[in-house]
C-alpha cells in the first residue's frame, strides 16, 4: 500500500534535511533521486549534506556532485570531512564525537544515511552511529551496490520521475571520474537497481529509490 507522507505540513513549515555518506559518491548513489524530488517540492527546505572520507581529488568530486544535486535549494550546507575511509571502525569514536556536535548544531526532520546491516564496514559504522546519535528522528537507510552485495528487501519507496532518474544516473557518470575503472559503477547499474525498487512499489513511471525504515511512528493528533 503506498501511502502519502508529506514532510513539515504540521509546522507549517519547510524541512530540514540531513543527508550523510561514508564515501564522496555514497549520498547521490544510495538517495540521489529522492534528495532531488524533495528539493522539486520543497524548494526552501534547509538541507545539510555530510560526506565523511575524501581525499583531495574525491573531495573536489564530492563538492561537484553536491553543487550539481543541491542546485536550486534555498538553505543548503555541505561538509567534506577527512576520517580514514575503509578504517571506520578505527575511526568510530572520532566519527559519534562528530555526530554530537551535528545533533547540537541542526534538528533535521528525515535523516538519510547507511543501513545498519551493511556488509562494507565504513557504511556499517556510519549506520549504527547515526542511530545512536539521533534517537528520536525519523531515519531512512539508503542502499548502495557494490562487489560486498547484501542487497535485502527494503519497506519504504520514493517514486521517481523519468527525468529525475537521468539526471541522477547523469550526475554519477560526469562526477566521479575516479570511480569509473570500478565494474560496478555504472548507469546501467544505477537504473537497474533503481527500476527493480520501481516494479516494487508500482511506481507510476516505473523507477524508485528504496530504503529500510527500523521505525516510524503515525501521530493522529
Amino acid at each position: 500500500m503506498m501511502l502519502d507522507i508529506r514532510l513539515g505540513v504540521r509546522r507549517r513549515r519547510a524541512p530540514t534535511l540531513l543527508f550523510i555518506g561514508a564515501h564522496c559518491d555514497d549520498i547521490e548513489i544510495g538517495c540521489g533521486g529522492t534528495a532531488l524530488e524533495l528539493l522539486r517540492a520543497y524548494p526552501h527546505a534547509t538541507v545539510h549534506w555530510v560526506v565523511l572520507s575524501s581525499d583531495p581529488q574525491r573531495a573536489r568530486e564530492a563538492r561537484r556532485g553536491a553543487y550539481l544535486a543541491l542546485r536550486g535549494a534555498t538553505k543548503a550546507e555541505v561538509a567534506i570531512k577527512e576520517f580514514r575511509g575503509s578504517y571506520f571502525p578505527s575511526e568510530a569514536p572520532a566519527i559519534k564525537d562528530y555526530f554530537e556536535l551535528l545533533k547540537r548544531k541542526i534538528h533535521p526532520d528525515v535523516i538519510f544515511t547507511h543501513c545498519r546491516d551493511e556488509l562494507h564496514q565504513d557504511h556499517r559504522i556510519v549506520g549504527e552511529l547515526v542511530w545512536n546519535t539521533w534517537r528520536d528522528h525519523v531515519i531512512l537507510e539508503y542502499e548502495i551496490p557494490k562487489y560486498d552485495g547484501g542487497m535485502g528487501s527494503p519497506s519504504f519507496f520514493v517514486p521517481l520521475a523519468r527525468a529525475t532518474v537521468r539526471r541522477k544516473i547523469g550526475l554519477l557518470m560526469k562526477t566521479f571520474a575516479s570511480q569509473r575503472a570500478k565494474p560496478w559503477f555504472s548507469a546501467e547499474t544505477f537504473q537497474g537497481l533503481m527500476r527493480l525498487r520501481g516494479i516494487e512499489c508500482n511506481a507510476p513511471d516505473g523507477y524508485a529509490e528504496a530504503f529500510y525504515s527500523r521505525k516510524l511512528v503515525l501521530g493522529t493528533a
